[in-house]
């Protein structure tokens, strides 16, 4: 798996503009071939921050996201920013959800009661 994301901010005049360019081009990745997720925020601590994430299956996927007209669109708005963006690629071995949390807290529940 392959997670993308790029956070930039936007000048409160064009924000409008990008967050609609953000949620057409979010509507359509979430349907091309090896998109786990795509979604877009925006910061609530500085309403001009807005960051796409994208979580796609393989860098063979991801790769013909990056040369495809929707990618296109995503930099158009990277140059809206008005500082240098953030974007970063992480792959990703293996993903877990909530069994993680319940071995961390059983595994404590285990120690107190030896400790006993």
């Amino acid at each position: 798996m392959i997670y993308a994301m790029a956070r930039m901010t936007i000048p409160f005049k064009k924000l409008d503009e990008a967050l609609e360019i953000l949620g057409s081009v979010v509507q359509r990745v979430r349907f091309d071939s090896g998109c786990l997720s795509c979604n877009v925020y925006r910061d609530v601590d500085s309403e001009n921050d807005v960051m796409i994430e994208e979580i796609w299956n393989d860098e063979k996927d991801l790769a013909s996201h990056l040369r495809s007209s929707e990618y296109q669109k995503i930099l158009l708005v990277v140059e809206m920013a008005s500082a240098p963006p953030e974007i970063k690629f992480y792959s990703i071995l293996n993903a877990t959800g909530v069994e993680t949390i319940e071995k961390a807290r059983t595994a404590v529940r285990e120690e107190i009661r030896v400790e006993e």
